[in-house]
């Protein structure tokens, strides 16, 4: 499937840092956003590459993963813990700047060191980095000169109308808004529901990876 820019990006848009940070609600928000669009992606595209997002409920011990890739080399990662949670985006358009990590706090340091979110060669690559202690009060965000904060554009903004309008042009395919607002007020799952947003997947088929996800049935 073909990369698509989120509604809203394009034409020189991009997100400015503190924008960003400030419009992430809290760890547990954000959270539960990652986990109902990886729900909504996988309704939509049973084909697991054909994904935007996923979510890892199992990811390490006390951990969960979000992630994000376009198809084209940019993505992102997020890692939920005891800690808090921590990001590292990378926009494929943009000089990736390794320096970003270190500023990272020292309590995070096992994501920084993660192979998974490297580069083939292994180096840590980062365009824009965020994170949240469990007892911070709000993001943190640093970024290179555009470095893709837009990545994040439709965590952040959140909203069923907006994951809806960005996945009817991703997967090419009109989707019931009632049904997107079902997943995102984490309700759970039905026949009906599922239906209405890909009469092609049964609720059953759909076992493996609402489990992955953690995502109620």
């Amino acid at each position: 499937m073909a990369e698509k820019s989120l509604p809203g990006l394009g034409n020189g848009f991009n997100v400015p840092v503190h924008t960003l940070a400030n419009r992430l609600p809290d760890i547990t928000a954000v959270r539960d956003r990652c986990r109902a669009m990886a729900v909504l992606d996988a309704v939509l595209s049973p084909d697991w590459e054909s994904r935007y997002h996923s979510f890892d409920a199992h990811w390490g011990e006390g951990e969960e993963m979000a992630s994000m890739r376009d198809g084209s080399g940019s993505d992102w990662f997020m890692v939920f813990s005891p800690a808090g949670a921590c990001a590292r985006g990378f926009d494929r358009a943009v000089p990736h700047a390794p320096h970003l990590l270190a500023q990272i706090p020292e309590v995070f340091r096992f994501f920084v060191d993660e192979p998974a979110f490297a580069a083939h060669d292994g180096s840590p690559i980062a365009t824009v980095c965020l994170w949240r202690r469990a007892e911070d009060v709000a993001w943190q965000v640093t970024a290179a000169p555009s470095g893709g904060e837009d990545l994040f554009h439709l965590l952040a903004d959140g909203t069923p109308e907006a994951y809806r309008a960005w996945a009817e042009e991703y997967f090419e395919t009109e989707v019931d808004l009632g049904a997107v607002r079902h997943v995102f007020g984490h309700r759970p799952l039905t026949r009906a529901v599922v239906a209405a947003l890909n009469p092609e997947v049964d609720l059953e088929e759909l076992g493996e990876d609402l489990a992955e996800i953690g995502y109620p049935a």
